[in-house]
């Protein structure tokens, strides 16, 4: 295996779920070179992709399919943030995560459909005041993935600047 292709395996194995753009930044190679080296570690089965939200996200052939859903989006860090308030919450509702975490209602609802379409989190009609309760379908799993994931600074500029285009656009 080619020097180059070893590093963007160690590079995939240390960060599950990076994206492409990821890959090119971190390893300072060009995309062309990139694409190609990806594409071989592919055919050999040395690595699995997923794509999510429009990013390509590659993985080492140790994660299942819903594992590699559930890493991609706990990249993103608003999702993670709503994640990270659900597991520190009893069933908290729609509204309470977006005031709590200070963000719009109608981001914590595009997050939640993510996470609610590729059954990470579920929504529950309550008799309470709120009448949505939101819990995951598999704690011990995303607690797990949670901290096998470390997000890089980059990643967290880029979901703070996606963050903030939401914000604007809703004024």
């Amino acid at each position: 295996m080619s020097e180059t292709r070893s590093r963007i395996r160690n590079c995939i194995d240390q960060q599950p779920g990076i994206h492409f753009n990821g890959i090119s930044r971190e390893l300072d190679i060009a995309t062309g070179q990139t694409q190609y080296h990806l594409r071989k570690l592919a055919s050999a089965g040395k690595l699995e992709t997923e794509s999510i939200g429009g990013r390509t996200h590659y993985y080492p052939p140790t994660y299942s399919q819903r594992e590699q859903v559930t890493i991609a989006l706990l990249r993103r860090e608003t999702t993670r943030e709503i994640v990270l308030f659900v597991l520190r919450n009893d069933r908290p509702s729609p509204t309470e995560i977006a005031d709590k975490l200070d963000l719009a209602r109608s981001t914590v609802e595009w997050h939640l459909s993510r996470l609610v379409e590729h059954d990470v989190a579920r929504k529950e009609r309550t008799d309470g005041s709120s009448g949505v309760a939101v819990s995951l379908t598999d704690q011990s799993r995303v607690y797990r993935l949670l901290r096998e994931i470390e997000p890089r600074l980059l990643d967290r500029v880029v979901d703070r600047f996606s963050r903030l285009t939401d914000e604007l656009l809703e004024d």
